[in-house]
């Protein structure tokens, strides 16, 4: 199992990438790909894990932790992004004037994860030489009944010290520098959550509980120390002469019992027997 490291500092190397995940999983191997000429890392690098349950904790320990004050993107490796990028339905915020002291990648994260599930962590866009904030970054839900409520809630808000700008962010193909962004390029105004996308949402929702097998309901299972109701008597069956199946049935509840009475005499001219 392997994790993806992103968004590291040129001063990190592989010794320290190893003694920080060493931490929370057993880890096979490091692989930081560098320059040919320069000999200078890229900026991420690979962390393969013995097991996948150290690589699952690892991405939820150590995700958005700063390392030379670079918050640290780590995911699983881009074989496994499959699945989150079929998770995208055009749900995407753009998320305006932010504090750069105040905000980063986690308070964005613990902000906009209570009004729905993000399919990935938020981003915010950074100056490449500096790697200070610029002020505004993007939030990806997996649906667009989360994203319609986080804009309603959070348009408008204060979030640190700034009243932020919360709206649905252009689309990637629609800029003219191939980069999706709060403000449009070119004149062209296409932005996410169109009724297209909305419609294709909700068919590819139903499309999916379409697929999903049946499920027998759960047999019903008494705790431990309960006991199972007794079986219910036999009815009783008509021309048995009150006899039910098997025994024989005493008189009805409330009932009397006759008392045992002498038989009686035998008629006139017959003796009785000895």
């Amino acid at each position: 199992a392997t994790v993806y490291v992103g968004n590291l500092d040129p001063a990190c190397t592989e010794n320290l990438l190893l003694e920080l995940f060493v931490q929370v999983g057993r880890v096979k191997s490091v692989y930081m790909p560098k320059d040919k000429v320069t000999n200078a890392h890229n900026g991420y690098g690979f962390i393969e894990f013995l097991d996948i349950v150290d690589a699952d904790y690892a991405i939820t320990i150590l995700n958005m932790i700063k390392l030379f004050g670079r918050p640290l993107k780590v995911s699983k490796s881009s074989l496994n992004n499959k699945a989150e990028l079929s998770r995208d339905v055009g749900a995407n915020l753009f998320v305006g004037n932010l504090d750069p002291q105040d905000v980063d990648e986690n308070l964005l994260y613990d902000t906009f994860s209570a009004f729905g599930t993000l399919i990935k962590q938020p981003r915010i866009m950074r100056d490449e030489d500096t790697n200070e904030s610029k002020g505004f970054g993007f939030v990806s839900f997996d649906s667009f009944e989360a994203s319609d409520t986080a804009l309603e809630c959070m348009n408008g808000q204060y979030l640190g010290n700034r009243q932020i700008v919360v709206q649905y962010a252009f689309k990637k193909d629609t800029q003219g520098d191939g980069s999706e962004t709060g403000r449009p390029a070119g004149g062209s105004q296409e932005r996410h959550g169109s009724r297209a996308e909305r419609m294709l949402a909700a068919q590819r929702k139903n499309l999916l509980q379409q697929q999903q097998p049946l499920r027998r309901p759960p047999t019903a299972v008494l705790p431990l120390g309960v006991n199972q109701p007794p079986p219910l008597a036999p009815p009783m069956m008509a021309g048995m002469g009150g006899m039910a199946m098997g025994r024989s049935m005493g008189p009805p509840y409330g009932a009397v019992a006759a008392p045992n009475m002498p038989p009686p005499p035998p008629p006139l001219g017959v003796a009785p027997p000895p």
